[in-house]
């Protein structure tokens, strides 16, 4: 069942991004954990080298294994990961509020972490299973489902940002696969109008100068439950009315009606869901000053530290934003601060290069697979590679809220780089089997 590669159709242009980007990692997990003093607070530079080590291991065994090995056991996978993340509710380890972990002692592993490649290798066989045929509605459901049962289990732990990081790729995978635009749209607006809607009380209390009545209304269940009463119904009356007349702006009238009705009743689960600080880590961002010590402390120190970087920065352990320790997580969620305080500009154009050049060629051979599923496989990767990359890095400079989503193969921790070295090889072993030889 082994499918080994020849040296010649290895892509060693991503191999070499990859490492590179580990060790730009390491380098940086070193620097935050170096104190003034040139003490060591913690040894994590030297489990980061241990961990991508095996993770190399990992890489090229995924790398190696034929890859319809993948499509046949995805939905064993799926089931083996949905009982690790209901165990890791049950039994997980709690770090800074969150229940994410599972092992036992020092050994543990982060499921949800895994979770994301698992849901990109079950969608994309439904994808190839349901191809020309993803236009109607049970199909996109189905794909829903699949993606909604491990984000589901993931927000719960709390983990809001690993729970986001799901959305984009099963979209992207759709719209590749050929699901109906309609859809997309409807869904994807949903979507973001229920997280909006769903921190609007807390923006009026903390954003709004004197609070506002009509956003005080999104806080209140009772005429919550009676708007999404309300939109149901002319959703309702408009498609009957459609039906009757044949006006297709009867359908657009329902179309607009049940995004608002699904958004409410989304963003009423929504606000059950979401702890205080994870709310306020939502809407800070927009202001961090309302709570300088508090959420705002994370976007307000990252700000320091990248602007006070400049053009070359300062110097490679010279930071003091993180010799000094005033960037929280700063091995994890803020490596790229870190980075582009000690190596400016320059050092942040090249974090760009090779991000750039690593989604290109994640790009590149999505087009030239082989199959529908090894395409889509590709595809998936690229864009939670892409949204993982946007969404941390807009983290650090204040465009984006603090969901605690880590930079891909460069921030500390053995689950996040595992999954990222599992996903490269992924790419490898599409890249080595593509309709064209030279990628």
């Amino acid at each position: 069942m082994l499918s080994l590669n020849r040296p010649g159709r290895v892509d060693f242009p991503l191999l070499f991004v990859t490492v590179a980007l580990i060790a730009l990692g390491v380098l940086f997990i070193y620097s935050s954990n170096r104190a003034s003093s040139a003490s060591f607070r913690s040894a994590e530079h030297t489990r980061q080298i241990l961990w991508a080590v095996l993770g190399g291991v990992l890489l090229v065994f995924t790398a190696v294994f034929d890859l319809s090995l993948f499509r046949r056991y995805a939905f064993v996978a799926y089931g083996v990961i949905i009982i690790l993340l209901v165990l890791t509710l049950f039994f997980g380890r709690v770090v800074n509020g969150a229940r994410r972990w599972i092992g036992i002692g020092n050994l543990g592993m982060q499921p949800s972490e895994f979770a994301k490649l698992v849901v990109i290798l079950v969608l994309a066989r439904v994808m190839d299973t349901y191809s020309g045929s993803l236009h109607k509605l049970g199909h996109f459901l189905i794909l829903l489902g699949i993606a909604a049962v491990p984000a589901a289990l993931i927000l719960v732990q709390p983990d809001l940002g690993t729970a986001l990081a799901v959305v984009p790729v099963v979209f992207a995978m759709a719209l590749v696969a050929g699901a109906s635009l309609s859809h997309l749209v409807f869904f994807g607006t949903t979507g973001v109008l229920t997280i909006v809607i769903a921190v609007l009380p807390a923006a009026n209390q903390h954003l709004v100068e004197g609070n506002s009545a009509f956003l005080s209304v999104f806080g209140e269940t009772g005429l919550m439950l009676l708007m999404v009463l309300v939109f149901l119904g002319v959703t309702l009356l408009c498609w009957v009315a459609k039906v009757v007349t044949g006006k297709q702006w009867f359908r657009w009238l329902s179309y607009g009606a049940g995004i608002s009705a699904s958004s409410l009743m989304g963003a009423m689960v929504i606000q059950r869901a979401l702890r205080p600080f994870q709310v306020m880590r939502l809407i800070v961002f927009l202001n961090p000053n309302i709570d300088p010590r508090g959420a705002g402390w994370h976007t307000i120190q990252s700000l320091t530290a990248v602007g006070s970087g400049g053009f070359a920065g300062k110097g490679f352990l010279q930071g003091t934003q993180s010799q000094l320790q005033y960037l929280p997580q700063q091995s994890t969620d803020f490596i790229f601060s870190i980075l582009a305080e000690e190596l400016g500009f320059m050092g942040v154009l090249l974090v760009f290069a090779l991000y750039g050049f690593l989604l290109f060629r994640g790009l590149v051979i999505s087009l030239r697979a082989r199959d529908t599923f090894s395409g889509l496989v590709a595809a998936g990767v690229v864009t939670l590679f892409a949204f993982q990359f946007f969404v941390n890095v807009g983290m650090t400079i204040g465009i984006m809220p603090i969901t605690g989503i880590p930079l891909k193969l460069m921030s500390f921790g053995g689950s996040s780089l595992w999954s990222a070295m599992i996903a490269v090889g992924l790419l490898l072993n599409i890249a080595a089997r593509s309709r064209v030889r030279e990628i």
